[in-house]
């Protein structure tokens, strides 16, 4: 009897995350978009920066320097691999017959 609560609850607390998910408080796929292409590219202006003090040797801490650095590595990342991940959908579903 206890197992049947909670797997209730599970489904509960499921269905208002989906619910959540789906009103994404009115912002559409496309301005998500540009708002993570956005963020992409200000890391990158970070991490180039970081890399000019470093060059230059006017770098105040070396430690902040390499997180920016890293962090605009994995966000580059991570935006190609969603647009892999994009691109093979679309793939899939020009593939798929009516």
């Amino acid at each position: 009897m206890n197992n049947i609560n909670s797997i209730s609850a599970l489904k509960l607390q499921n269905s208002k995350s989906a619910n959540s998910i789906n009103k994404n408080d009115g912002e559409d796929f496309l301005s998500i978009l540009q708002n993570s292409i956005a963020k992409v590219n200000n890391d990158q202006i970070e991490a180039d920066k970081a890399l000019g003090d470093i060059a230059t040797g006017s770098v105040k801490d070396l430690h902040q320097a390499a997180i920016a650095i890293n962090k605009a590595e994995l966000s580059m990342k991570m935006m190609l691999e969603v647009r892999n991940k994009a691109l093979n959908a679309y793939k899939e579903i020009l593939k798929t017959q009516m």
